[in-house]
C-alpha cells in the first residue's frame, strides 16, 4: 500500500473512532457538506453538520470496531474510494450485539482537506437469519 492509501485508512479509521468515542466534532468535520449515507435501513441525503448530531440519543453505541481486507484506489487526483470488511461490536439498549458489514467509503479532496461524501454498508451473511425458503 501506498502512503495515500494509508492517509484514506487512517481517516476512515479516525471516523469510526470518533463514532466509538461519540465525538460529534470530528465526525461533522470528516464528513462532507453534502453527503450520502446508506445501509440496511435505507439512504439518506445528509448535511455534513447533521452527522454528528445524529450519534446523539440512540439506542445503539458503535463500542468497537475492526476493519480487514482493505482496498483502496484513486480513480482522481483528489477522490479516494475505499472498500474493507468491518466487525463491529454495538451496544443495544445494554445487550451486545457483534455485526460484520462490507463497507465502502468515498473521499473528496477539498481545498483544505479530504472529507467523507458517500458512505454504504451491507450485512455480511443471510440477513434473514436462515428463515429463507
Amino acid at each position: 500500500m501506498s502512503n495515500k492509501d494509508d492517509d484514506i485508512i487512517a481517516l476512515e479509521k479516525q471516523y469510526f473512532q470518533g463514532m466509538v468515542d461519540q465525538d460529534q466534532a470530528i465526525v461533522t468535520k470528516l464528513t462532507a457538506s453534502d453527503a450520502i449515507v446508506a445501509g440496511p435501513q435505507g439512504v439518506m441525503a445528509v448535511k455534513g453538520a447533521k452527522m454528528g448530531e445524529m450519534m446523539d440519543g440512540g439506542e445503539t453505541a458503535l463500542k468497537a470496531f475492526e476493519m480487514r481486507d482493505v482496498h483502496v484506489i484513486f480513480p482522481a487526483e483528489n477522490v479516494a474510494i475505499i472498500g474493507y470488511n468491518i466487525e463491529m461490536r454495538f451496544d443495544h439498549k445494554g445487550e451486545q450485539m457483534d455485526l460484520v458489514f462490507a463497507d465502502t467509503s468515498t473521499w473528496i479532496k477539498g481545498e483544505d482537506a479530504w472529507t467523507c461524501a458517500q458512505h454504504s454498508e451491507a450485512p455480511i451473511g443471510d440477513p434473514t437469519g436462515g428463515k429463507a425458503g
